[in-house]
């Protein structure tokens, strides 16, 4: 049975993941389709805007925190290697170090820094900004069922 302090680091990662998912569904269900609905160059330069603004300490603690508790529940769990649970807690882990952290670094950011660099009133800006909307929702997408899914292992691994 998990308990004491690893039971504690297990709540707050599936707490971390739960609310990581939470905002990638918030992007994916409803800011992305608003941004796309603007024309081309607001929406470039709102979704700039915005990948500025993420970078702030609430969101870092959030989406790094989660990490961060995904990566010492992962050493914990192969130092204790428990009767129980083990496979929900490394499953639980890889899904949001693969599926939301890697994802990010490998897709989401990638894009953001492209998207930075377009000319929002071109041509190829309005044309990359249709291809940026559509990869990165999907990519989004991928990062929420991730975290939730890295959620529901951290509680599956507390029944």
């Amino acid at each position: 049975m998990i308990d004491g302090p690893y039971f504690v680091l297990t709540v707050l990662g599936a707490l971390a993941c739960g609310l990581a998912a939470g905002v990638f569904a918030a992007f994916s269900t409803f800011v992305m389709r608003g941004l796309a609905a603007l024309p081309p160059a607001q929406g470039i330069a709102a979704m700039n805007s915005m990948n500025v603004a993420a970078v702030n300490p609430a969101f870092m603690a959030v989406f790094l925190g989660a990490t961060g508790l995904c990566a010492v529940l992962a050493v914990v769990t192969f130092v204790l290697w428990p009767e129980e649970g083990t496979v929900e807690l490394l499953l639980g882990c890889a899904l949001y170090l693969v599926g939301s952290f890697g994802v990010t670094v490998a897709a989401n950011v990638p894009r953001n820094d492209a998207l930075a660099e377009v000319d929002p009133d071109s041509a190829e800006g309005a044309a990359y900004w249709r291809t940026y909307v559509r990869e990165w929702t999907v990519w989004n997408h991928v990062r929420g069922v991730a975290s939730l899914a890295a959620a529901t292992c951290f509680l599956l691994a507390l029944t």
